[in-house]
């Protein structure tokens, strides 16, 4: 066997360690088993927070180095010469060990400054709920609330020794490293949450394509399968169909046996149907058996190719460091790809069914897939909590329950049946609180009740003890808001930070931008109307001006009219756009 592709295990200051010898720069990474799947919605973002101040005193370098939070694992890496290897890893672990809290503040600002660049995926929420694997759908409300002494807790806890895997990839282990972290425990893989009573289930949301995700057995033919439906999913759709740019998937290990496959379609507003149409077509085929041998050869071809480059042991030591924290056994890559050739059509056919099973749709805005077979997602609860009533100010129909054990929403749906959303104060994973009085209770399923005292009239007495009744841990205090929310509503959508809510009190905060939305139309719609007053004014009084002729007349009033309608465009797209939001 070729040195190079031989996985070497050693130790390093306690610490499991992964070598494979290869040329060129060294490369290295430190993993430990914590993620956002581990932390609470009313925590979130303690690891990344933790991240960022590991590496602060790193500092601007010229090698390559950087962190990753993911769902379950934590990834520290760097590129470089080997005493740039050293220098690196032996400062995370130090300042792992004594994190520069004077820094705090400014990381959590640079924090919310990544968040707001962040795009929201909805999936992992509807699917897992506001809890585990669903909380990388959240937005990270921990951080704001985060003190010194909660930040060395978690570190404490969680970035040890026995809970870490080093890997390292060059000529021979580098010299000098000093990896000294304390001692814990290995940690679990998180717990498997689900917010979805029935499976194949669909949401409506968003204007950009057709989404889904199907957990199934993390196994060789279910890493195929993914490559042979993006091959279809782009011949049907985009070559065939012309109906989209991209259709792509992916295959996305959760390291407990199980693997995510992911697929997307975007789609124009005016092609949605066809793509939705296209999309549930395919799935179908797949469910019915018919996969080409051709496809699968295709696909099983670029994966085996991948697995015999040169560099491929080196390139796989990250994942086999999550492997080993997992407590999965390390497969080499001559084992994947003699697995890889003994798949066949039928293999991926019976991979298909059970991805059909567990598969969760995102359509577009408007659209359902109950006529395919899914289920819609729950947007309601099946029981009110039973206590007092504050009806809505605004005659809306509306009202608020607060009782001993919970809140609850309630109100009606398009089709007139009674709804409402519940929230129970002891399973409550996050109260977000602000200044004005104004409470948004979430539930582990990921529903909402909003609690606005103004909008429905509830005394002081009882928002006293429903602060009171809810977990002190689970409440995340929030600044001032610009206005607190304008009415209750009685509409079922995702609110900030993805979190689907059932009946809503008063719906979306308005931002800066909606404001200058406004102010921005008045101004168009003024000059607009002065500009269309002169414009009418010239073409009809001075059409019989003998100073003028027929054609100094025609570009006067045209280039008036212009003017006009460069005011009145903006002024369309403002309202256009101020309606979206």
């Amino acid at each position: 066997m070729n040195p190079h592709d031989t996985v070497h295990h050693t130790e390093v200051d306690g610490i499991p360690t992964l070598f494979v010898q290869a040329a060129g720069p060294m490369r290295a990474g430190l993993v430990f088993r914590v993620g956002v799947a581990d932390e609470t919605l009313s925590r979130a973002g303690f690891t990344h927070l933790t991240e960022h101040l590991a590496l602060y005193r790193q500092g601007v370098a010229d090698y390559h180095y950087n962190g990753a939070t993911k769902a379950a694992f934590t990834h520290f890496h760097v590129e470089g010469a080997e005493h740039e290897i050293v220098a690196y890893l032996t400062g995370v672990c130090d300042s792992l060990t004594d994190l520069p809290m004077d820094r705090l503040e400014m990381e959590k600002e640079i924090l919310r400054t990544e968040e707001s660049r962040r795009d929201s995926v909805l999936l992992p929420l509807w699917r897992y709920g506001a809890q585990g694997y669903g909380l990388v759908s959240y937005p990270e409300w921990g951080v704001r609330n985060a003190s010194a002494h909660d930040v060395w807790q978690w570190t404490q806890s969680w970035f040890t020794r026995d809970n870490a895997v080093l890997w390292i990839t060059g000529a021979h282990l580098p010299a000098g490293l000093s990896l000294k972290l304390p001692a814990g425990d290995r940690r679990p893989m998180p717990a498997v949450t689900s917010a979805l009573p029935v499976t194949p289930a669909y949401f409506s949301d968003g204007s950009g394509g057709v989404l889904l995700d199907s957990v199934v057995a993390d196994t060789s033919a279910a890493w195929l399968y993914s490559g042979v439906l993006e091959r279809e999913l782009t011949r049907a759709l985009r070559q065939e169909g012309g109906y989209s740019y991209t259709a792509a998937s992916d295959f996305t290990s959760r390291r407990d046996g199980f693997a995510v496959v992911t697929a997307f379609a975007d789609a124009l507003p005016a092609k949605q149907d066809a793509v939705l149409g296209g999309f549930v077509d395919v799935l179908a085929g797949f469910q019915a058996g018919r996969i080409a041998q051709t496809d699968l050869d295709a696909v099983r071809g670029r994966v085996d190719a991948a697995l015999a480059a040169p560099d491929t042991a080196g390139r796989r030591l990250p994942g086999l460091a999550e492997d080993l924290l997992a407590g999965r056994p390390l497969r080499t890559a001559d084992e994947l790809r003699a697995e890889l050739r003994d798949v066949t059509p039928d293999h991926l056919h019976q991979v298909a069914l059970e991805a059909a099973g567990t598969a969760l749709l995102q359509v577009p805005g408007g659209h359902s897939a109950d006529w395919a077979g899914y289920t819609a997602a729950p947007v309601d609860s099946p029981y009110a909590v039973t206590g007092r009533r504050f009806p809505a100010k605004d005659g809306g129909g509306t009202a608020l329950l607060v009782g001993a054990e919970g809140v609850s929403l309630t109100g009606r749906s398009a089709d007139g049946s009674d709804r409402a959303v519940t929230v129970r104060y002891r399973s409550c994973v996050a109260v977000l609180s602000w200044p004005d009085g104004g409470r948004r209770l979430v539930g582990p399923d990921g529903l909402t009740v909003e609690v606005e005292p103004g909008l429905y009239g509830i005394d002081a007495h009882t928002m006293a003890a429903l602060d009171a009744a809810v977990p002190p841990h689970a409440v995340v205090w929030l600044p001032p808001r610009q206005q607190p929310a304008a009415r209750p509503t009685a509409t079922a959508a995702p609110q900030e930070g993805g979190h689907a809510q059932g009946p809503s009190s008063g719906g979306r905060t308005p931002t800066r931008r909606t404001v200058m939305q406004s102010i921005g139309l008045v101004v168009f719609v003024i000059f607009a109307v002065l500009s269309g007053f002169v414009a009418l004014a010239f073409t009809v009084f001075e059409a019989e001006d003998p100073e003028l002729t027929m054609g100094e007349w025609l570009a006067i009033s045209a280039f008036f009219w212009g003017i006009t309608g460069l005011l009145v465009w903006p002024a369309v797209r403002i309202v256009r756009t101020t309606r979206r939001a």
